[in-house]
């Protein structure tokens, strides 16, 4: 325990430096520019999760990959251009992330509307947060006046994104180097509630860890075969994959997480109380994931004259 307290309390006094120099957003930035804006993003991410539910979770994971990656700049939406590797076909995004789709039909009514005024950025947070509202989760007050990235890394993407083989350790320490504590990597975690994960992702936590339920790594193993079928796919959370509630930590704490990272938070560690309290008790769950996405959206924006309001996310102006 000592070893993980002190690693982490490292980290997290490096990052509390570059935290205290964030630009301060306000969810009423766009309230005189772009009154329309919210509602532009409900209605067409109420269309999207109406036709497929699984939409929602995409959403939520296109954030995230997002904001770890050199903040909340919409750098994760840049296609790829003969003079920049972007994060797309990084390995953790590649055959991963999806819903670009989406994304372009709500930047592109949001600029019929109002053009020129809302980034990619603060677009990607709202679409996030209604996409776990609509499916059952709890809802927050954005904060907007984000700008877009002119460019992507492919390389900090690697760097930055925490692969599913990842120890409690590796876990606590990305999370800290964006100023995030415990609480927040433990509820953050819970976004998978929703969503699914590729046999690739998850064929050594079912095949050779041994704090996996016997019963639930067989199950997995039928459609997850020890060679071949990479892209086999299952839910994260067997019991009610497209419904955003607490049964991801009552699965970790029947040892049914189904990556190795999952079963990380509970596993004789620093996060198996809140784990424990998150299985017990979903409103303190949707409590402090709101709160937690809140942190997270607040990672190193570019605000001001930093980046540029781009008119198509999948491209700089």
């Amino acid at each position: 325990m000592a070893s993980y307290r002190s690693a982490f309390l490292a980290v997290a006094t490096v990052s509390l430096v570059a935290c205290s120099v964030r630009a301060q957003l306000s969810p009423a930035f766009h309230d005189w520019t772009c009154p329309s804006l919210q509602s532009i993003v409900r209605s067409t991410m109420t269309q999207a999760v109406g036709q497929d539910p699984t939409m929602g979770a995409s959403m939520l994971r296109l954030f995230f990959h997002d904001c770890f990656v050199n903040g909340c700049d919409a750098s994760v939406l840049l296609d790829d251009t003969p003079a920049m590797a972007g994060e797309k076909n990084a390995p953790p995004n590649r055959n991963s992330l999806r819903g670009y789709e989406v994304i372009d039909s709500i930047k592109a009514q949001v600029e019929a509307s109002c053009r020129a005024v809302v980034s990619c950025a603060d677009i990607l947070a709202l679409a996030a947060r209604d996409g776990v509202n609509m499916l059952g989760g709890p809802s927050w007050a954005v904060a907007l006046g984000r700008r877009d990235a002119r460019t992507a890394s492919i390389s900090a993407a690697v760097a930055n994104l925490p692969p599913a083989s990842a120890s409690a350790y590796t876990l606590m320490s990305t999370f800290a180097s964006k100023g995030l504590d415990m609480r927040d990597l433990t509820a953050l975690s819970g976004a998978h509630t929703v969503g699914s994960a590729r046999c690739s992702s998850f064929r050594p936590h079912v095949y050779n860890d041994s704090n996996i339920d016997p019963g639930f790594a067989w199950l997995r193993r039928q459609t997850c075969l020890a060679v071949g079928g990479d892209a086999a796919m299952a839910p994260l959370d067997s019991t009610s994959p497209t419904r955003f509630d607490n049964s991801y930590f009552q699965n970790l704490v029947g040892r049914r997480g189904l990556l190795h990272s999952d079963q990380e938070l509970f596993n004789n560690g620093p996060a198996d109380w809140l784990v424990q309290l998150y299985s017990s008790n979903a409103t303190a769950f949707a409590t402090d994931f709101a709160a937690s996405m809140v942190k997270m959206g607040n990672i190193s924006p570019l605000t001001g004259y930093l980046g540029e309001i781009r008119l198509n996310c999948r491209r700089a102006n």
